[in-house]
């Protein structure tokens, strides 16, 4: 037997079986992984796109207690086309942004890279993204954001004069970041504020079906009209909007509901490969809710606001040495 007739044999196998692997990354002609596509979005104003599922390297990334698993989950993450990576320092004190870093060492170029840095003040800031820099293993994120941005009297610590947001102007002037942001997930208020006050690309917030925190009505209005990049969080809402119950429902119907908003993408944190391969399946092939159908979802997920509320303030992802609390 030739081996071209051999290596037809094989890919008529793999064409045969695509219905029980179509999770799996293609191979090409050489037996290695072939990267696919998902749709991408503008990043807002910013002159770039980005895929519209990101990959959370939060609380869910640790929880491959193995880093060889996790290595292998984010990898075939990329593999798949799910190309925006999105960690933080505070997500086990420096842990997902160190096994982040060493898939960065060979795949910087393929990905486009976003940390938080949760400090309070400019130096703070400056020296932790400096920190978060050599965990990543590259001289510069694509996108920095302050971390979990939370009541009035934090957002006032940020702007003070020797707050944060002079670390996050320097760090895009400096290039040690091609894009700015601030997270939250607590005040819709709050946030559409700080997107008043400040010449950010990007905004990332939670917005889910239960619309906790007030953000879809709110915030994302300005920030539309301020053409950011808008990153949905919070999608599943630790998975606390996931169920059979009243006020739950599943993943396809969540995600399809952020991603029907307008936003640039979704980031989902993802803690076993099937998930990983499940919702890059709803990404490729994602259409979008129907005004009705939103509706529907708001009404049903609605009755989940509060309590989501709830568990999200006692959510702790990592305290910062300032005592400032993170979630993931």
């Amino acid at each position: 037997m030739s081996n071209d007739f051999s290596r037809r044999q094989f890919f008529h196998r793999i064409g045969a079986g695509a219905a029980a692997t179509a999770g799996l990354p293609l191979l090409n002609a050489l037996g290695e992984p072939q990267r696919q596509t998902l749709p991408h979005r503008n990043l807002g104003g910013n002159g770039v796109k980005v895929p519209i599922l990101a990959f959370g390297c939060g609380s869910r990334f640790l929880m491959y207690e193995d880093e060889d698993k996790a290595l292998e989950a984010l990898n075939h993450a990329i593999d798949l086309g799910i190309t925006y990576l999105d960690t933080a320092y505070a997500y086990g004190d420096g842990k997902s942004e160190t096994r982040v870093g060493k898939v960065m060492a060979t795949r910087r170029n393929e990905v486009f890279l976003a940390t938080k840095i949760p400090d309070r003040t400019r130096d703070a800031f400056m020296s932790r993204l400096e920190a978060s820099l050599k965990r990543l293993q590259t001289d510069h994120v694509d996108l920095v954001h302050i971390h979990s941005l939370g009541k009035p009297d934090d957002l006032t610590k940020i702007e003070a004069p020797d707050g944060a947001i002079h670390g996050l102007l320097e760090a895009r002037e400096q290039k040690m970041a091609r894009f700015i942001g601030m997270t939250s997930h607590t005040d819709g208020t709050v946030m559409a504020q700080a997107i008043e006050h400040h010449p950010l690309n990007c905004v990332q917030m939670a917005l889910n079906a239960s619309g906790n925190g007030h953000f879809e009505e709110v915030a994302l209005p300005v920030a539309v009209r301020k053409k950011l990049g808008v990153i949905a969080m919070k999608v599943t809402g630790q998975e606390f909007l996931l169920g059979s119950a009243a006020g739950k429902t599943g993943i396809d119907n969540l995600l399809r509901y952020s991603l029907s908003l307008p936003v640039s993408a979704a980031v989902i944190g993802m803690p076993q490969l099937d998930f990983v391969s499940h919702n890059a399946e709803i990404a490729r092939n994602f259409v979008p809710l129907t005004p009705p159908e939103l509706a529907n979802l708001r009404r049903d997920v609605g009755a989940s606001r509060e309590g989501l509320e709830h568990r999200l303030v006692g959510h702790l992802d990592g305290p910062t040495s300032q005592g400032h609390v993170l979630w993931a």
